[in-house]
């Protein structure tokens, strides 16, 4: 029950704005329209508005110091009556909410402009306050395990509003062997001050300071090749102008592979600190025990997608073939398909889209969507100093999810915002359907979602485009999107698995040695030996750019929730209505049973291989499917 326990972690333009292509080059975020940006004075209305329920919420916790704070009453008192267990689970529910939205506040404020130094330091206060509040909360936990599971049981049955607490207490016994006293629980609880160091330090390095070069393009155009620049750059349809981008860009990346190592490394050891103070057997274990994860589940992904390389270096031949070119390299994997078919969207496009493709989910879904986009949800074009990516925040419970797009007016676009979509109807629904104690999903079944609603764009895109060309770019984005998600993800979890089971076994993680590491794993993946795909050598420093490396096991679950959604998806496409409620019911269900037990429920079991199975039938089923409209082009 420790309160912090799961906290990691579209026609034309509108009148008054420019053009979605303009905007997304717009880097002065004080031109972009307001429209286009995200409306945080829905948490707060001001920034001293929020220093002021901060500091109010400081005061409640005692975190200055000078006083207990409002849960200190309840030390000791847990197993007095059911009532007292009761009072304590609801204040520290009321506390927690509070401290979710504070804390939502200041990271997206913090993320509008990683280089300013009032946000980020209101995000690093947010941390000291999160330590404070999880060292007052550490006796919960202990005390929980002391009552034993029959007092526990006569305590729910005495007191009926107990029972939303009832999965959370279960999870807290199933832990027993995990979780130490009370003076223990403290002491990993006060780690947790330096826990965020090394994201952190990656973050703003890699944001906000990092020297990132320039190229000159064969138009003559000169580029600063950001985070955003670079995935917008990579792209481009000059192949001469993408071997520069990748070049340039990891170039530069690998001469600060030394500080990046270090801080990866020093990322790592803090995971093995936890699966040390835990009493895990390794870090992998440590993990995905908070989910009650089988590490048979990680471990058979990799080998099952290992398995299964034919498959996709069918799909990387098959890519250099519509590409045109003899020897597919690395940096042709995000050239355009079809030139004739590299079709841009404006934002408001890519919200009809959207809109359009959810339809199988129902009207209701669908109401809930337009108001996202309506009241500014979303944040939406890249702008200089801004967080890279994209990403929903579902943590304000009492309010509403927010989104993180750099748009760029690519098809790619257009899918991430369906799936950021897909993330924040799973934290609408979960926050709208479950008592507080249970809204917090598993990261296992996050992404399912997400690829979810990737899938139902893509049917919609391919019922209603009949045009070879754009079919070809369609499904030819489908099968990227599997590399990226199924294929990609798990190569990255192999790594991450990799250098933790290195540092296990006292190995140390030089930037010279993460380089070897990476570059080896990535020329096995996509067969560089056997000629399918040049892995030219400056992706040895690729590691370094991908920031879910520093969240704990975190990217394997990309490639599960695919592999489950695509069952899913298939059969609501297919106008399954129990397979469409099964699926309701999941994003409703949020944290209310672990992750594998919900997934059974709605019909999907990720302990065997079959949903993997029939995500490469699926693939192939699209290769096929190209190589006919291939054929037919050519005759």
């Amino acid at each position: 029950m420790n309160p912090l326990r799961d906290v990691t972690l579209c026609i034309l333009g509108l009148s008054l704005a420019a053009s979605s292509s303009a905007l997304s080059q717009q880097r002065d975020r004080s031109k972009i329209p307001e429209s286009y940006r995200w409306n945080l004075a829905d948490l707060y209305p001001t920034d001293d508005a929020w220093k002021t329920a901060k500091e109010a919420f400081s005061g409640k916790i005692g975190a200055s110091g000078k006083e207990e704070g409002v849960m200190q009453p309840f030390r000791g008192k847990l197993s007095e009556s059911p009532q007292t267990l009761l009072a304590c689970f609801e204040l520290t529910t009321d506390l927690e909410k509070e401290f979710m939205r504070l804390s939502a506040y200041a990271s997206m404020a913090s993320d509008q402009d990683t280089r300013d130094p009032k946000y980020l330091a209101m995000v690093q206060a947010m941390g000291q306050i999160g330590s404070t509040f999880s060292a007052k909360a550490a006796f919960i936990d202990p005390e929980l395990l002391e009552m034993g599971k029959a007092k526990i049981d006569a305590f729910l049955a005495k007191e009926p509003k107990l029972e939303k607490y009832r999965h959370n207490l279960d999870d807290v016994l199933r832990r027993k062997s995990h979780t130490g006293g009370e003076k223990e629980e403290k002491i990993i609880a006060d780690a947790s001050l330096m826990a965020d160091a090394p994201d952190n330090i990656y973050g703003i390095f890699s944001n906000a300071e990092f020297p990132y070069p320039s190229v000159t393009l064969s138009d003559g155009k000169t580029v600063k090749l950001d985070k955003a620049a670079y995935t917008l750059y990579r792209a481009v349809p000059n192949r001469e102008d993408r071997k520069k981008v990748f070049e340039a860009f990891f170039g530069k990346i690998n001469e600060f592979r030394a500080t990046f190592g270090t801080q990866l490394y020093a990322e790592v050891k803090k995971d093995m600190f936890y699966m040390n103070a835990r009493h895990y057997t390794s870090s992998v274990e440590s993990a995905l025990d908070g989910s009650n994860i089988p590490v048979a589940v990680y471990r058979s992904l990799v080998s099952n997608v290992n398995n299964n390389l034919g498959t996709f270096h069918r799909y990387l031949r098959l890519r250099a073939r519509m590409m045109g070119v003899d020897k597919l390299h690395y940096y042709d994997l995000y050239g355009p398909l079809m030139k004739r078919a590299d079709i841009d969207y404006t934002y408001e496009e890519a919200e009809k889209l959207v809109l359009a493709s959810l339809k199988p989910l129902g009207e209701d879904y669908i109401k809930v969507a337009r108001k996202g986009f309506a009241e500014r949800w979303l944040d939406v074009y890249p702008t200089d100093g801004k967080r890279s990516g994209a990403y929903s925040q579902g943590g304000a419970y009492d309010v509403h999810p927010y989104m993180l797009l750099n748009y760029n007016g690519k098809y790619d676009d257009v899918s991430t915002l369906a799936h950021e979509f897909g993330h924040t109807m799973h934290s609408y629904l979960s926050n709208t359907s479950q008592p507080y104690s249970t809204s917090h999903y598993s990261i296992f079944v996050a992404e399912v979602a997400s690829t979810f609603n990737e899938a139902l764009l893509l049917d919609y895109m391919m019922k209603t485009i009949k045009d070879d060309d754009v079919r070809l770019t369609l499904l030819g984005s489908y099968l990227d999107g599997l590399r990226g998600t199924l294929i990609r993800q798990t190569q990255f979890a192999e790594f991450e698995l990799r250098i933790h089971e290195m540092a296990e076994k006292g190995e140390t993680l030089t930037g010279d040695v993460l380089d070897t590491l990476y570059m080896g794993i990535a020329k096995r993946y996509y067969g560089h030996d056997t000629g399918v795909c040049i892995v030219d050598d400056e992706i040895k420093a690729e590691w370094a750019y991908i920031p879910h490396f520093y969240y704990n096991f975190y990217v394997f679950q990309y490639a599960t929730s695919l592999t489950a959604s695509g069952a899913l998806s298939e059969e609501v496409l297919a106008g399954d209505k129990d397979a469409t409620k099964r699926y309701l019911a999941l994003l409703k269900s949020g944290g209310s049973d672990y992750p594998i037990e919900l997934l059974k429920k709605a019909g999907i079991d990720m302990t065997t291989s079959v949903p993997f199975e029939l995500t490469m039938k699926k693939m192939n089923r699209a290769m096929d499917e190209m190589e006919k409209i291939l054929d037919r082009k050519k005759n």
